[in-house]
């Protein structure tokens, strides 16, 4: 490997665990605080007790999501110093606010776990909301970095040097309002859909109690509820970011989708693999003017093919299928967040039990919308290359020139490995040793 690469490999798997735990921080914690309200509502102390339950959960994420955050930030400067060279004369803003956004979820996070039996319902509210709003707006300024690295705005750059700097204008990037919304919106729907893969397990395997039936039922219904808004959301804000490419870096969408000629009523290509040669994707599935309507909102709209752009500009077309495995993932899980509830509102009278098929699948729901946020992230770093700060500085310009990045690239990974099967490790056998049953003899549910 050289060095460029080794940097990207070693800051991708870095990128790569951290965003497990920071993903799972900003969407379960939206689950802790809607659980409290439906507490609230409902006068059902069966959402407290799932609240409380998940919070632990999430205090053993960031247990480990704080220092994997740290190590990232750190092989940001170190990997990258040309990038950050230019990082830190334009959009260090939001880098600055993350910290105080940080702080109001750490704190409030303390208070909610140490206190929460001593505050009133009203405050618990209160408390996992700021909670929730510390970790959204961690994600919403760390996405306004990567954003700007798409659509740079805010500067001037000549001859290698950054002159006539905007702050706000790079802040509120052409990018940042479609791609923060994909992010939050991606996030939430992974915090549903893995809490609603425990809940569909405990089903799954039987042997409950009528009253440890009825609780994880609730945890089930409440995730798949959020799961199914946020699934639907996700693929809405898709096309809004198909628009944004094709008008920002459309050589980025040409890529995705495999197009190699500039043409109206432009294919979807599905699945297959593109081909530089044959100028086309062999083996996909094509649907005819779709990538025009999804770019333009008409199937007569040009789209942009890779053949406009210079050979040494197009990223790597490996990414097709990255885009294939994310859209793919997202249509299958909005597709069983829809038959759940479809068959709980055919069966809502007899009160049936779910199938046991059905509570199968669910249970592969929460690894596959990760998968699919990780395809996600690479895709769209990967998507910009070979650019760092699309358009402005190459990544074999921003990269480090130091040696020995393989055997940190080793290190690390074996690191990374070991943290998450000692977090799976811990979070089974503090829940094992916790079991629900203890605590459900103390609240009090409603029908």
């Amino acid at each position: 490997m050289d060095n460029v690469l080794l940097a990207r490999s070693l800051f991708g798997s870095s990128m790569a665990f951290h965003i497990i735990f920071a993903t799972l921080g900003v969407g379960i914690t939206l689950m802790i605080l809607l659980a409290e309200i439906l507490r609230l509502i409902k006068k059902d102390e069966d959402y407290g007790l799932l609240a409380k339950r998940w919070t632990k959960g999430v205090a053993i994420l960031l247990g480990v999501a704080i220092p994997s955050g740290t190590i990232v930030a750190v092989m940001l400067s170190l990997l990258w110093p040309g990038y950050m060279e230019i990082v830190g004369q334009v959009i260090a803003l939001p880098f600055q606010i993350e910290i105080f956004a940080f702080f109001i979820e750490a704190l409030f996070l303390s208070i909610y776990v140490y206190a929460a039996d001593r505050l009133s319902p009203t405050m618990r509210i209160i408390t996992v909301f700021f909670v929730a709003l510390g970790a959204t707006a961690s994600a919403v300024l760390i996405t306004d970095a990567h954003a700007w690295m798409n659509t740079p705005r805010g500067f001037d750059y000549v001859d290698g040097v950054v002159s006539n700097v905007r702050p706000l204008e790079a802040v509120f990037n052409p990018s940042i309002y479609v791609t923060a919304m994909h992010v939050l919106g991606s996030a939430y729907m992974t915090g549903a859909f893995m809490l609603g893969s425990v809940a569909a397990y405990k089903l799954f395997r039987g042997g409950l109690t009528a009253r440890e039936t009825t609780y994880h039922k609730k945890g089930l219904m409440l995730s798949l509820g959020v799961a199914l808004v946020m699934s639907f959301y996700t693929a809405n804000n898709g096309h809004d970011t198909a628009i944004m490419l094709h008008e920002e870096i459309p050589v980025k969408l040409a890529a995705a989708e495999g197009l190699f000629e500039t043409q109206d009523n432009a294919p979807l290509a599905i699945l297959g693999t593109p081909d530089p040669e044959a100028g086309r994707v062999i083996g996909g599935i094509e649907i005819p003017g779709m990538l025009s309507w999804l770019a333009t909102g008409s199937t007569d709209g040009v789209v942009q093919g890779l053949n406009d752009f210079p050979r040494d500009e197009w990223p790597p077309l490996f990414v097709h299928t990255l885009f294939n495995v994310m859209v793919g993932i997202g249509t299958v899980l909005l597709g069983l967040a829809g038959i759940f509830w479809v068959i709980w509102f055919l069966g809502r009278k007899k009160q049936k039990a779910f199938p046991k098929w059905l509570l199968g699948a669910l249970v592969l729901c929460g690894p596959l919308s990760m998968i699919g946020i990780e395809t996600g992230w690479i895709f769209s770093c990967t998507g910009r290359q070979p650019w760092t700060i699309f358009g402005v500085q190459r990544t074999a310009e921003a990269a480090t020139n130091s040696g020995n990045l393989g055997m940190l690239f080793f290190l690390f990974l074996t690191l990374y490995l070991s943290l998450l099967v000692l977090t799976g490790l811990v979070m089974y056998f503090y829940f094992k040793r916790n079991p629900v049953t203890h605590e459900l003899h103390s609240t009090t549910p409603t029908a």
